[in-house]
């Protein structure tokens, strides 16, 4: 994997502009804060952020993946200002379960999802290298 970042441009902060990868694909649809019987614990943003994620390595791992093989991450919000309030707490959580892996991301505000009462949902690509 190689991070894509063009001559002359200041490096992004939490992501990345592109990155090139080969390998096996694997793409994991929307996960939402909840757990596995499909209940929600809280309506915090932060809980549910880090239950998303979770959801997400956690269908990673079936295809044999880890968080580093993650290339790209569409996350979808339904609350602004929440995610605001709680940035300093979402990097926590970030970098205990992603590292400082930052693959090329994007947010994406909405006015609401599926799954109530969830607030941010996010699906992810990866690619997993090819075993030599």
């Amino acid at each position: 994997m190689k991070v894509l970042l063009p001559a002359g441009w200041k490096a992004p902060v939490g992501y990345a502009n592109g990155i090139a990868a080969s390998g096996r694909l694997v793409f994991v649809a929307g996960q939402v804060g909840w757990d596995a019987e499909q209940r929600f614990q809280s309506e915090d943003i932060s809980i549910q952020f880090q239950k998303a994620l979770e959801n997400v390595l956690a269908v990673l791992a079936e295809a044999g993946g880890r968080a580093e093989h993650i290339c790209r991450i569409t996350a979808y919000c339904c609350d602004k200002q929440a995610y605001l309030a709680a940035r300093p707490g979402l990097g926590r959580t970030w970098r205990r379960l992603m590292g400082k892996h930052y693959p090329a991301m994007s947010m994406i505000f909405v006015t609401d999802l599926l799954d109530a009462p969830g607030k941010i949902e996010l699906e992810a690509i990866a690619v997993i290298p090819q075993e030599k």
